[in-house]
């Protein structure tokens, strides 16, 4: 095939992609939402993408820069640090000294925050693993895989 013809035989392919993750975006949202007001009813889906990239990166209690948070994000550091401010006043996230740089901080979450996220992210695993138990092995391996290569491509 030439690059016109595969072009036009892919379009309603990429269009139902599209439509998908319209979708599935759509649910994620509302999931963010949902899950934040759980971990604290006072935190919002941004708060909660905070939280959860601070613990992601931070594994271990060791911690990690709001710069590198705000990378991984893709965020403005000035919109990380209104995030931060929110999630330290709600007691869920704490900056504490680097011990490699004594002139850095570090985000970690708080032993309130270690527990609620924690708690929340043990609940939607459990949640994923029934949902999942009717996919094949096979299945699971390239929807793992194909969304590794489309996070890959989106970053």
């Amino acid at each position: 095939m030439t690059s016109p013809e595969v072009e036009q035989a892919s379009e309603p392919l990429v269009a139902d992609i599209e439509q998908q993750l319209s979708a599935l975006f759509r649910r994620a949202r509302s999931a963010s939402m949902m899950m934040a007001r759980r971990v604290h009813p006072d935190m919002d889906a941004a708060g909660y993408a905070l939280i959860s990239q601070v613990e992601f990166m931070g594994g271990a209690g060791v911690g990690v820069r709001a710069s590198d948070v705000a990378q991984s994000l893709g965020l403005d550091k000035s919109t990380v640090s209104r995030g931060i401010t929110q999630l330290e006043s709600l007691g869920l996230l704490e900056r504490v000294g680097d011990p490699d740089d004594g002139r850095a901080r570090l985000l970690k979450l708080t032993e309130l925050g270690a527990e609620r996220f924690g708690a929340l992210r043990a609940q939607r695993q459990l949640q994923f693993r029934a949902l999942l138990t009717r996919w094949n092995p096979e299945d699971l391996a390239d929807l793992g895989r194909l969304l590794g290569r489309l996070n890959g491509d989106l970053s």
